[in-house]
């Protein structure tokens, strides 16, 4: 699938250790949704922190963490990497977290 004007971009903010956290490059026809949910769960990134989605051509952009950690559950085509669990299970105790100090 080709990325055209209008199609939403997915980027990874991964951690690198001492090295620092950067968002991963990302060639434009492999920034779609699917792709990116299916590196998370099969370990291609090395610690993601989050996941940011954005539009140009509609102007908006917003943080896509918690959908795809509730994404990567539900895959049934792999099991998830040791690197997707850990993303997994870290949005899940914040999300805990921010419901517990409401």
């Amino acid at each position: 699938m080709g990325t055209s004007q209008d199609d939403t971009v997915y980027l990874v903010l991964d951690d690198f250790g001492s090295l620092g956290q950067a968002y991963r490059e990302t060639d434009p026809e492999q920034a779609d949704r699917k792709t990116v949910l299916s590196n998370l769960v099969s370990g291609e990134y090395r610690r993601p922190l989050r996941i940011v989605a954005f539009n140009t051509t509609e102007g908006w952009a917003r943080d896509v963490t918690a959908e795809f950690a509730t994404e990567a559950l539900t895959c049934s085509d792999h099991d998830l990497s040791a690197a997707a669990r850990e993303f997994v299970e870290a949005v899940t105790i914040q999300a805990k977290q921010r419901e517990e100090s409401t």
